[in-house]
């Protein structure tokens, strides 16, 4: 269901309204990025628009905390789908760039696991010099911070596989919102209406896509 609702969201902010993916028309002059993006939405959008799938680890590359300047205000549409609970802190700088790449009125989709209530949970707030290492038969994370401290953490929670895939925090639906706001975006709303017609139906309340406009 999160890949329906990326592309719900996605075709009513840059379309006017919701259509299969498998419709979406072919407008090459719509510029977009996605980070990380499955491929079963990411291979019909880049044959319909100027899209490109992007990646941490491997080519194409794309840090978006330290994205290349020349892809400042170029975008038209930006998609995050599960990617910055595992960006190193501080995550505000990922918000920051989103905001940055993409031309004023462009969309950014987001979506994180994120609880909710209370505010979001940095499990390693004062992360600086870490590496994560094997001990007997589990994996530990030891870090050393800004003042030379040392911390070592077990009980690591990975998405799918080890490195990048390191849960660094979870967020808050609250804290979602605000990290957006903060970082520029003026319009921004959670899309929690339901779409029956697509297989979009929410039971429950956490999991669902933010839509923020420049």
């Amino acid at each position: 269901m999160r890949w329906r609702s990326v592309v719900h969201v996605l075709s009513t902010a840059l379309l006017g309204h919701s259509i299969g993916l498998w419709d979406f028309p072919t407008r090459r002059e719509v510029t977009g990025v996605g980070l990380s993006d499955w491929p079963g939405y990411a291979e019909p959008l880049s044959a319909r628009f100027a899209y490109r799938n992007t990646y941490f680890d491997r080519e194409p590359l794309l840090d978006i905390t330290d994205p290349p300047r020349d892809l400042y205000g170029t975008l038209d549409f930006l998609i995050s789908s599960d990617v910055f609970e595992h960006v190193e802190p501080p995550v505000e700088r990922a918000f920051e760039n989103s905001f940055r790449l993409l031309k004023p009125g462009g969309v950014f989709v987001v979506t994180v696991p994120y609880s909710t209530s209370g505010d979001t949970d940095e499990h390693y707030a004062d992360l600086n010099e870490y590496e994560i290492v094997d001990f007997k038969d589990r994996r530990v994370l030891v870090n050393r911070t800004v003042a030379g401290d040392w911390e070592v953490f077990d009980n690591l929670v990975f998405h799918g596989g080890d490195g990048a895939t390191l849960e660094m925090r979870l967020f808050s639906r609250d804290a979602v919102l605000r990290q957006l706001r903060a970082a520029g975006f003026a319009d921004v709303a959670l899309n929690d209406a339901p779409c029956p017609e697509f297989g979009i139906v929410w039971p429950e309340p956490w999991g669902l896509p933010f839509l923020a406009r420049r």
